[in-house]
């Protein structure tokens, strides 16, 4: 007998029978014939241990023990999506692809779009190597081990795939399985899980895969991306990963026009209620992938794909009581405490009110009835009072004059919104902010510490500012509440692997007002060391690209204050990364310097991705549109037409990719 083909042929026909059970919908053999099968392979492995395959479907019963998830970058960014409310927004979006791409055929793909937590797998040669959580976008946990327990994943894929891509979906818990669980706990006293979607997420940060393996989870896939894929479209693309063994939902469809979109929503919003799982809205797509090129990105989103939210759910409920919170930048927001409700899924006891004026236009009063809804499904808030029910004796809302916390006089800047609490290096909420922010998983990503730890750190005496991490020793932590031997050894090595952070982050990190994940990079890649952006002028900072008045009066006002400058050189003390690390490129030359360039169309040698990597390469600048700052357009096959009609009335040069490598060789086209 020829074991190595039994093993192989039992491995094809479990996963057959898992596709079959778990993505269609359609079993062919019991549970109990399964299970036999199952425990065949199991025991022929074990005793020819030469066989071990880590994708088997003996192994989706999990085992791995994974104490630290790995960060690892996304070979593809993983964008969020904009978000609409209304039709009118829809209709706008449209105008706005117009203007792009010129009057021409739109289809769009339309989606539900499921409420889970977003996750990247990577298949090589038909074999799924790495799943890996969103993140950040840019980077996330390898969760590899946890999700291939997820049967309807697919360890190997069938039919005719491409050599390498990344699919992207969802990782969600169906109604029945979270309900199961909840009475599970329930019925051994243990308090039942909030919501299916943040069950989900958890789920995926497990340490023990066989506990992971326990829950109902599913995935539904719906995004390819690589190079070389042989696909047009986005529902080509769906199509695809159903044929290859995905477990793509059927909902979605092919609208030639918005009125069909319109329809697809309207059905959608009356009927989801009947889905074995959580959704919260439509994502519609523009369905040609050469479109999608041509539309590109922002900065945070894809244009070319815009997310319609169903009304959230609302409910009334009663305030008891308003609590000012303080942030790290001295912002104070007001916070109502209600009576607790149950909200989509979740129960309510606060919600923000945002700020004073917030409160007088709505006239929030003390024991008044109010209708509180999620925003985007995630955020209580309140939308309105019910005046009805309003008590005769209520008061009109005093906003607070001086900080609950340090008692400092708030003071408010014309044309903002909030109060402040100017005592920046004096007010305990502001301190501990700061330096939670600067831990932060975007930021620092001290491994060991949180934010509760922070607070504890500061409340004995330990750290006033974040520069003060770096001289933190085991044996002061040792004393304090929760802190044994490992996790204050775990505090310290996190803490000096922090040094390795790139300078984009940690400038994101000190905290700047205004100067979030984006500027931080553009000033980063501007002024390449702490010290020649702590030296610049309000008009140089004006001069770099994207940075306004706003930002760059933000950044002078940090670097003039004489606590940050002590702080700044205390983390170069330590070996902070306070400046670019400039990685050695051979060819990479400065013939572009001052050249601003836009891509468009499809291309031959290059992909889309490496024409502008090797524009960025050589000094030059990439440009999301035509403007009069554009100094060549590098058009492909199917370029837009409307880029190509604004490039013609600007006069701007049109080259082609030959041209542009001749560009390379020689700084300039004949």
């Amino acid at each position: 007998m020829d074991i190595q083909k039994v093993i192989l042929d039992l491995r094809e026909e479990l996963n057959n029978h898992n596709h079959n059970y778990y993505v269609l919908d359609a079993p062919t053999i019991s549970d109990f014939e399964f299970d036999q099968k199952l425990k065949l392979l199991q025991e022929l492995e074990n005793r020819h241990p030469e066989f071990f395959d880590e994708n088997s479907p003996s192994q989706r019963v999990g085992g791995a023990i994974t104490k630290n998830f790995d960060t690892v970058a996304h070979d593809y960014r993983m964008y969020s999506l904009d978000n609409s409310y209304s039709k009118e927004d829809l209709m706008e979006w449209e105008n706005r692809i117009q203007k792009v791409l010129g009057n021409v055929p739109l289809q769009y793909t339309c989606e539900l779009k499921y409420d889970g937590a977003s996750i990247s797998i990577t298949y090589q040669n038909g074999k799924l190597i790495r799943a890996v959580t969103r993140g950040d976008g840019y980077q996330g946990d390898n969760v590899t081990n946890n999700i291939k327990t997820i049967k309807s994943i697919p360890l190997y894929l069938k039919g005719n795939y491409p050599d390498k891509f990344d699919i992207r979906g969802e990782i969600i818990l169906p109604f029945e399985g979270f309900e199961k669980m909840n009475q599970d706990l329930i019925e051994i006293g243990e308090l039942p899980y909030s919501n299916p979607r943040n069950t989900a997420s958890g789920s995926l940060k497990l340490q023990d895969s066989t506990e992971v393996a326990k829950r109902p989870l599913e995935c539904l896939l719906y995004f390819i991306v690589g190079n070389n894929l042989n696909i047009n479209s986005q529902f080509e693309g769906l199509e695809f990963a159903r044929n290859w063994g995905f477990k793509v939902p059927k909902q979605a469809k092919l609208a030639n026009n918005l009125d069909e979109v319109f329809e697809f929503i309207n059905y959608w919003d009356i009927h989801r209620h009947q889905l074995p799982y959580e959704t919260d809205g439509v994502v519609v797509k523009v369905n040609s992938f050469q479109q999608q090129d041509e539309l590109g990105y922002t900065a945070k989103s894809p244009r070319w794909a815009m997310a319609y939210k169903f009304k959230s759910e609302q409910v009334a409920t009663k305030i008891n009581s308003i609590s000012y919170q303080v942030g790290r930048t001295g912002a104070i927001t007001p916070v109502a405490n209600l009576e607790a409700v149950q909200l989509a899924g979740t129960i309510v006891k606060r919600a923000s009110l945002h700020n004073a004026d917030q409160i007088e236009k709505l006239d929030i009063r003390i024991g008044d009835t109010v209708f509180v809804e999620k925003g985007g499904e995630i955020i209580p808030k309140i939308i309105a009072v019910d005046l009805t029910q309003r008590l005769t004796n209520s008061e009109i809302i005093s906003y607070i004059t001086h900080c609950p916390e340090c008692q400092t006089q708030l003071i408010r800047t014309d044309g903002e919104a909030n109060h402040y609490c100017p005592n920046f290096y004096g007010c305990p909420p502001q301190i501990i902010g700061r330096i939670q922010h600067y831990i932060s998983r975007k930021a620092m990503d001290i491994e060991g510490l949180g934010g509760e730890t922070v607070a504890l750190l500061f409340n004995n005496g330990l750290v006033q500012n974040y520069a003060d991490l770096y001289e933190l020793t085991i044996e002061q932590i040792l004393p304090l509440e929760r802190m044994a031997q490992k996790s204050a050894e775990n505090l310290v090595n996190g803490v000096q692997k922090s040094i390795s952070i790139p300078f984009e982050r940690v400038l994101y990190a000190l905290g700047i007002r205004f100067v979030g994940e984006t500027v931080a990079k553009k000033l980063a890649k501007h002024y390449k060391n702490i010290d020649d952006l702590r030296h610049a002028s309000l008009m140089d900072l004006i001069l770099v690209d994207e940075i306004g008045e706003k930002i760059a009066q933000s950044v002078i006002e940090f670097f003039n204050n004489h606590e940050n400058t002590i702080i700044i050189e205390r983390l170069k003390g330590y070996g902070v990364q306070l400046e670019v690390i400039e990685t050695y490129n051979p060819n990479a030359t400065e013939k572009l310097i001052g050249k601003t360039f836009v891509v468009s169309g499809v291309f031959e040698k290059f992909s889309r991705d490496d024409l502008k990597k090797a524009i960025e390469e050589n000094g030059g600048k990439v440009g999301s549109s035509i403007s009069t700052k554009t100094d060549y357009v590098i058009a492909g096959e199917n370029m837009g037409p409307a880029k190509l009609e604004k490039a013609s009335l600007l006069k701007i040069p049109i080259i082609n990719e030959d041209d542009f490598l001749v560009l390379l060789e020689n700084g300039i086209i004949n």
